[in-house]
């Protein structure tokens, strides 16, 4: 072991090292692959489609567009809700994402754009004329929780490896 990664392992805080003890794989996988990992993908997509659809009808003043982001907003609020639920089962029944405060923020941000979501799909329903300007403030409030959720999420991978199998194959 090198200098160096002996004096950073020394310096790590008694909190973070009783953190890092708990188990922080998937417990909704399929082969191994985290579900929820794998659903956040159509949620963010079709929450920036629908801004991209606001955005198009607002250049165009094309009713194409209302129905595209009609579907958009709606398709983007099941799945979120879907993705959102398998995450809320990993954060019960993971003891290692419960005890990262990172879970807890990409959580709150998240549930706050199924909301979101939900509210923008809703307006749509029952006022598509209302797509313009509330339509598109939601759709850029959406866009912006989703780069919030998406950061967090992004950072219980990349920094904590939630969810990452390890093998000792090689």
């Amino acid at each position: 072991m090198s200098q160096a990664n002996s004096s950073s392992r020394a310096s790590v805080s008694p909190v973070i090292s009783k953190v890092t003890e708990k188990d922080i794989s998937s417990a909704i996988a399929v082969a191994g692959h985290p579900v929820h990992a794998m659903a956040v993908h159509f949620p963010i997509a079709l929450a920036i489609a629908t801004l991209g659809c606001d955005v198009f009808y607002w250049w165009s003043a094309d009713a194409f567009w209302v129905r595209c982001g009609l579907w958009a907003a709606g398709f983007a609020f099941l799945t979120g809700v879907g993705a959102g639920l398998v995450g809320t089962m990993e954060l019960i029944f993971v003891p290692g994402i419960r005890a990262r405060a990172a879970s807890w923020t990409h959580a709150i941000a998240a549930m706050a754009l199924i909301s979101v979501l939900g509210m923008n799909w809703g307006l749509r329903l029952t006022q598509p004329d209302a797509v313009l300007p509330l339509g598109l403030f939601l759709s850029v409030l959406g866009a912006a929780l989703t780069g919030l959720a998406g950061w967090h999420g992004g950072k219980l991978i990349l920094h904590h490896g939630v969810g990452i199998m390890v093998s000792d194959d090689e």
